[in-house]
């Protein structure tokens, strides 16, 4: 892409809880070694599997790296949400670090955090978390060798998979946004892009109305560039009639989302903001990136770039050429 160049770039605010303020200082305050804001928060999102599923991953990302859980756990044994933060502190820790770690110990550290999500599960009924933490570990599993990874579909055009533990999170939220993630990416991770899609077909043709599924094909046409061993070529995809009606479809479901802003996650609108840029719907994309604003997502923009460096260079020319246009 050619470079543009603006008079005044717009600040943008990275950081994983997005427009949710309350997730924002409870995450400055695990950082911080202070856990009080964190119990607070899971205690009053318990019930509410959407913002409970979103809040215990963020929290769980935040923690892992420091000890600030078994603090809490030595104050307070019994904390609302502390044996879900664990599973989820443990499961983000091994995602973190698994390309750089020694195999050994990486088979011991994805054993706790198993055990955790095990543990989590057992002990608080009706938590879909547990599962969805599972689902997160599946793609560690690349021949499948776990059988919870290799259950019988439900749907005899789709392979054997986590089928088992998806179930379990659809069981107690039908629609869960990152259950629905979690084995996309199973299936991407394994380079199965036609299951990939054969479950996106299969199961997100009935999400209610406003459901942010409805932008995760968008994930999957990125993912289709992002391997893609010659980008131009792949690039023209965003012309073509499905992948366009996909993306207005997305659009559709935003506009039907609650709220004036802040409709979908960061990461979602931003996936958004980009196909309907690809696809030429600029004022729609500027409708959209003024929702985010101002927050933003690494993501796609890091698959879109060349290099890693130019992502952020890369969204700041779409929102210019966006703005210029609109």
């Amino acid at each position: 892409m050619a470079t543009m160049h603006t008079s005044e770039a717009p600040r943008l605010v990275y950081h994983p809880a997005g427009h949710d303020g309350h997730l924002r200082n409870a995450v400055e305050e695990l950082r911080a070694g202070r856990w009080m804001a964190a119990r607070g928060l899971l205690a009053a999102s318990w019930g509410d599997w959407p913002l409970w599923t979103s809040r215990t991953q963020v929290l769980g990302a935040a923690a892992a790296r420091s000890d600030v859980l078994r603090h809490w756990a030595q104050e307070d044994q019994d904390g609302p949400g502390l044996v879900t933060l664990q599973a989820r502190a443990a499961v983000e820790l091994v995602l973190m670090i698994h390309r750089q770690t020694d195999p050994r110990e990486l088979a011991m550290l994805e054993h706790s955090a198993r055990e955790a999500c095990w543990r989590a599960a057992a002990t608080v009924a009706g938590d879909p978390v547990p599962w969805i933490s599972l689902l997160a570990l599946a793609p560690l599993d690349r021949q499948q060798a776990r059988p919870e990874h290799r259950a019988p579909a439900p749907d005899p055009m789709l392979h054997p998979g986590p089928w088992g533990l998806l179930d379990q999170a659809r069981r107690v939220d039908p629609w869960n946004r990152e259950a629905h993630h979690r084995m996309f990416r199973f299936w991407t991770s394994l380079d199965r892009s036609g299951t990939a899609t054969t479950f996106l077909r299969t199961y997100l043709g009935s999400a209610p109305a406003g459901s942010p599924l409805y932008a995760l094909p968008l994930h999957l046409h990125v993912e289709r560039f992002r391997t893609a061993p010659r980008k131009d070529a792949i690039r023209r995809q965003w012309s073509d009639g499905e992948v366009r009606q996909d993306v207005l479809r997305a659009y559709e479901h935003w506009l039907e989302a609650p709220g004036e802003r802040a409709k979908w996650p960061v990461v979602d609108e931003s996936y958004l903001a980009h196909a309907l840029w690809a696809s030429h719907h600029l004022e729609q994309a500027a409708g959209v990136f003024a929702s985010l604003s101002p927050f933003a997502s690494s993501q796609p923009w890091l698959s879109l770039a060349d290099h890693r460096e130019q992502a952020p260079g890369l969204l700041q020319q779409v929102m210019a050429q966006v703005a210029a246009r609109r």
